[in-house]
């Protein structure tokens, strides 16, 4: 990925955030240790061609594999399913653990009747009925009468510890939690904390982080929140947050120069991409905005650029 400019790169990190604000029992299984935060809107990529496009040729397989485990049971994600968010966050050793919650039009009693026709049983962890959802070890919880926890045993098991305040949550991330308060209203957004900041400005930065000393700069980046928007066009607009506004104001510089490395030899399309973004710094906040229509969106789509950078 370092071979590509910033505009592209931040686009393809959006690749499975389409969300609304978090739902309360969503909510309260979110461990403090959280690094990142993506959601999908599915009534959003119902309403948007280009929304369904995107979701058509860069879907992750981790997705892919869930739609797939959902229509298993009863659920057809192109109808039955709202919201769809996805969870990472740090274990033991600083380890990464995922789970995702998912909310929609589908009941519990529903879905619990077709396991029970398959004779699937459930096991209990702290009181929840937890069950095998398709292969790899993935099991599934209700949360609610329409919300269901998904994941690897493993991580289904540790969400459940923090809703029942066996660990911390959510709230007690407040660097996290302030993050969330300014984006979570808007139709596309995702959160990530400070380690996964660095690594996703290192990646995107790409050569350009060699034009200046990345490893001093990177330990003052705090956290960074994106928005998608598909309504009359493509919206992006990216926030890092920093230490001071020096370090805002740098990071700014190195961004533009990797945008200009990166025009010296792009083709039409990926030149018109990165003339339709602007990076400026607002105190001690990095901003990026992209905005572009959906026409010429769909064109950046099918660019060389796009295809090396979804894979």
């Amino acid at each position: 990925m370092n071979r590509f400019a910033l505009v592209a790169s931040l686009l393809l990190i959006t690749i499975s955030a389409w969300s609304l604000p978090i739902g309360t029992s969503a909510r309260q299984v979110i461990p403090d240790s959280v690094q990142q935060i993506i959601s999908v809107d599915y009534r959003a990529l119902r309403d948007s061609p280009t929304a369904q496009a995107l979701k058509s040729q860069v879907l992750p397989e981790n997705l892919k594999q869930f739609e797939g485990s959902l229509r298993g049971i009863g659920i057809d994600s192109e109808h039955d399913l709202d919201q769809l968010t996805f969870v990472s966050f740090r274990a033991a050793k600083d380890s990464l653990k995922t789970v995702g919650i998912a909310q929609g039009s589908f009941t519990q009693k529903a879905v619990l009747r077709k396991l029970q026709l398959k004779k699937i049983k459930p096991l209990r962890y702290n009181n929840v009925s937890t069950y095998p959802m398709g292969g790899g070890g993935m099991r599934m919880a209700f949360l609610d009468e329409s919300t269901l926890l998904f994941g690897d045993a493993s991580s289904v098991r540790s969400a459940l510890d923090v809703r029942d305040g066996m660990s911390p949550n959510l709230e007690n991330n407040e660097q996290i939690s302030d993050m969330i308060g300014g984006v979570e209203s808007g139709p596309v957004w995702s959160v990530l904390d400070q380690k996964g900041t660095q690594n996703m400005m290192m990646s995107a930065l790409g050569d350009a982080a060699r034009l200046a000393d990345y490893n001093v700069l990177k330990k003052r980046l705090l956290s960074s929140r994106y928005t998608m928007n598909f309504s009359n066009g493509v919206k992006f607009d990216l926030d890092v947050a920093t230490s001071d506004s020096m370090t805002a104001s740098t990071l700014s510089s190195l961004v533009k120069a990797g945008m200009m490395y990166k025009k010296m030899n792009a083709s039409p399309i990926e030149k018109l991409a990165i003339d339709s973004c602007t990076v400026d710094n607002d105190s001690s906040n990095l901003k990026l905005h992209f905005k572009t229509d959906d026409n010429k969106f769909q064109s950046l789509m099918h660019s060389q650029l796009f295809a090396a950078v979804s894979k």
